[in-house]
């Protein structure tokens, strides 16, 4: 997308009102839809493998938005366009500027768009539903979507395995799998496993070019909030100043945290991993380090094929 003036004013909007929405993030965001989504091939190897048609009934989809990273809930807004089913959706109140520019863009270009696509603050009288939210919202989607069709998703979160033989390039990609979007995303990586004796340095060297994470004041504060658990608590911990590195089984990490553990067998992880409904993708094995956040049309969140729920209503 062009960084026209009007362009750069949304951006600046919507950081003004989500401070984790930063402008460098917010083309980031865009210009992986626009990198993956939106490519003509793409979009057409994408539809070859299922049956869209005339004959669809189109059905009222209600759409409840995330706001984890900027425009997360983009590709369950394309699903609904592209199945031909009109979508009413409910916006994050984290992100309220960028998805509303881009049907209003949209409107602009051809009026029929309005026919297809309402924004609305509160989801009544739809005929399925798709929620992304947490774990503890998903037990009111559930109460109140449950009895009809519906897509309902939980926290998620992705991992990586290492066997200590990273390049240097490998280990910066790895990075941005960790840092990219604050590591808000559920494509994020929050927690490694790493061989018996590993060596951390070329790891935390890795993370330097993150290191101005520590001017932002959103971040910084969780940055010195989980420093001081780790001090309190007498932990052992590794930092760069601006990352911390904890060893915790949790595949879950705060903010400005990356947990990891050891392991002594190669394959283990995997066998750990397999069944744990939590992992979204494991870096380095189902992508290469560097693209976690450039998921394909293809790649479901969680693992649920959007169009064909949206083809069986």
């Amino acid at each position: 997308m062009a960084d026209t003036s009007e362009w750069c004013s949304i951006k600046h909007t919507a950081f003004m009102r989500n401070g984790w929405f930063t402008p460098v993030f917010i083309q980031l965001a865009v210009s992986n839809i626009c990198g993956q989504f939106l490519e003509k091939e793409n979009l057409r190897k994408w539809i070859r493998h299922y049956q869209l048609d005339d004959n669809i009934q189109p059905k009222n989809v209600g759409i409840v938005m995330a706001g984890n990273i900027p425009m997360v809930g983009f590709h369950d807004f394309l699903a609904a366009f592209i199945s031909g089913h009109h979508q009413t959706i409910k916006l994050s109140s984290k992100d309220e500027v960028l998805l509303p520019h881009l049907i209003e863009k949209m409107t602009e270009w051809d009026g029929r768009m309005s026919e297809h696509i309402t924004i609305a603050p509160m989801l009544k009288g739809c005929d399925a539903y798709i929620a992304t939210g947490s774990n503890n919202s998903s037990r009111y989607f559930d109460y109140y979507f449950g009895k009809y069709p519906n897509i309902i998703r939980k926290n998620r979160t992705s991992v990586a395995i290492l066997d200590g033989k990273e390049t240097t390039t490998e280990l910066e990609k790895l990075s941005d799998d960790i840092h990219s979007f604050f590591g808000l995303g559920c494509r994020n990586v929050t927690s490694i496993f790493v061989p018996e004796a590993y060596d951390f340095v070329p790891l935390l060297n890795s993370f330097h070019r993150y290191k101005y994470f520590a001017d932002h004041h959103k971040y910084k504060n969780n940055y010195d909030y989980n420093l001081s658990i780790q001090i309190m608590n007498n932990r052992f911990y590794m930092t760069n100043e601006s990352t911390l590195l904890v060893e915790n089984d949790s595949l879950f990490s705060p903010i400005s945290q990356l947990n990891y553990r050891f392991y002594k067998v190669s394959g283990d992880p995997e066998k750990l991993l397999a069944a744990n409904e939590s992992v979204q993708c494991i870096a380095g094995k189902d992508m290469p380090y560097g693209d976690a956040q450039q998921p394909g049309l293809m790649d479901y969140a969680d693992g649920v094929d959007t169009i064909q729920f949206l083809l069986t209503l």
